[in-house]
């Protein structure tokens, strides 16, 4: 057998803290040599990277594939997916694995493992817990034991469906704490936006505007800070995603100057996009804005952004969750039945390259980090994931920082009827990408091949829950109160 050698020369390569000219020497699927004067063996596919950056590929930490979601299921699997996320320079997800009450958590996550090997590029799971038992606690322990699973989902939101209260958090964070992984929540006050979708509704407005004002930040501010403090008290690390508004922030910020371990999540979107959307007289254009947390004010997104310069945001991700506009349509009358969630996995790198490097918020460096390197470290995927390394996947992005095209519905290789970035003209794209060393996109070429994905089991115990833990034993050792 030929043995496969690649090399990709002449570009400049970017990590999470430096960017130097090199060349990336790659066998098989991963990556041999970074340096220059490189042996290259005869034969070798040569990939022209002049003029442009090579950054790990991207990590999306927060998509739905194949969701299974308010009567219906979304319209993007996990090969269209992930073959779009190729397109856009994302080489991995970790996608979600939602249980319905009562399931079993092992029995769910057979079928997620079954609906992604369809997969194009590499993807992990993260699980959610959605009720609560001693056969849920003993399944987490296989989960993270038998399968590679290291975090666990908690909906504060979804009243009547998947959300958990806050028995159920506290029982759930003691387990994760117990097996070394990580807890995540998605924080908004589920019964509090129940009350007001209801008195928003009886209020006689039925359309997508009633989702905003029925969502408003306070309820995700006063989540978030819930969390976070059941999180201190407990004593163990948390994530926080889909960060939208500066409450959430403000409370994330107030944690982590305290020493607590916390680390937050924004969207692409709610970078770029305001409420604004919920008031257009088009009522499918306004629903298919239709997501959770909503679009928020425009002031907002400047506090986001000093999130992200200021480090109390850590990575960046979609929520990538799409829906038709007949299946967008099945709240025609009342906004409560819109099935949630917005696409966006293809788009997400080069409007943050447009919209943080080129006005001068993030450098290079700090955009590796908030696309790739930084969910690599936090899930323990690094350095498999995240990186420019010798032995590291080669998963690989030649980057055009000059490149411009217009983002349309039109020509997006989702599979969705809708882009909330419909019309943005963005500056900075992948030219080619590589998954574990094969080329699955190229030239405004996707190559990706059905099933070619693998499974990424992650371990327990990261770096920074090793250190939590010592923190706690020795807070606990001085008799240092908590509270």
């Amino acid at each position: 057998m030929t043995t496969q050698f690649k090399i990709i020369r002449g570009g400049t390569v970017v990590t999470a803290d430096q960017e130097f000219r090199a060349d990336v020497l790659i066998h098989g699927e991963t990556i041999a040599a970074v340096g220059h004067d490189l042996e290259v063996p005869a034969g070798a596919e040569e990939l022209d990277a002049s003029g442009c950056y090579v950054i790990p590929g991207g990590i999306d930490p927060h998509t739905h594939m194949e969701l299974p979601f308010m009567g219906t299921v979304a319209s993007e699997d996990f090969f269209t997916g992930t073959s779009a996320g190729a397109a856009g320079g994302t080489t991995s997800i970790i996608d979600f694995v939602i249980p319905s009450p009562q399931q079993s958590l092992l029995e769910a996550f057979d079928n997620w493992r079954g609906w992604a090997e369809k997969s194009a590029c590499d993807y992990a799971f993260h699980v959610a817990v959605t009720w609560w038992s001693d056969q849920v606690s003993e399944e987490m322990g296989e989960l993270v034991r038998d399968h590679g699973v290291n975090s666990f989902k908690h909906f504060m939101a979804y009243k009547n469906a998947i959300m958990v209260d806050d028995e159920v958090l506290i029982a759930s964070f003691t387990r994760v704490k117990e097996l070394g992984a990580l807890c995540t929540v998605h924080a908004e006050n589920g019964e509090l936006v129940f009350q007001l979708q209801k008195r928003v509704f009886e209020q006689g407005i039925t359309g997508p505007e009633g989702h905003a004002l029925s969502r408003p930040p306070e309820v995700e501010g006063e989540a978030a800070n819930r969390a976070i403090r059941i999180a201190e008290v407990l004593g163990v690390p948390l994530y926080i995603v889909h960060n939208s508004c500066r409450q959430s922030l403000e409370a994330i910020t107030r944690a982590r100057s305290e020493g607590q371990r916390v680390y937050g999540e924004v969207l692409a979107q709610h970078l770029v996009i305001d409420e604004s959307v919920y008031r257009d007289t088009d009522w499918e254009q306004a629903a298919h804005h239709v997501m959770s947390p909503p679009f928020r004010d425009v002031s907002h997104q400047e506090a986001l952004w000093r999130g992200i310069q200021g480090g109390n945001l850590h990575t960046t991700a979609t929520d990538h969750c799409c829906f038709c506009t007949p299946q967008k349509s099945a709240g025609k009358d009342d906004f409560r039945l819109i099935p949630n969630g917005t696409p966006g996995i293809e788009d997400r790198m080069s409007v943050l390259w447009d919209q943080g490097v080129r006005t001068g918020r993030l450098t290079p460096v700090e955009f590796v980090k908030i696309t790739s390197s930084n969910t690599a470290q936090i899930f323990n995927m690094y350095p498999q994931k995240g990186c420019v390394k010798v032995g590291a996947d080669a998963d690989l992005v030649i980057w055009d920082p000059e490149s411009t095209r217009t983002i349309s519905a039109k020509t997006h290789h989702q599979n969705v009827d809708f882009n909330v970035y419909e019309g943005m003209e963005v500056t900075g794209n992948a030219m080619v990408t590589l998954s574990r060393g094969t080329v699955v996109w190229k030239d405004g070429e996707l190559r990706t091949t059905k099933g070619a994905g693998k499974y990424i089991p992650r371990k327990p115990f990261a770096p920074y829950i090793n250190a939590s833990n010592a923190r706690s034993s020795l807070l606990a050792a001085k008799g240092v109160d908590r509270s």
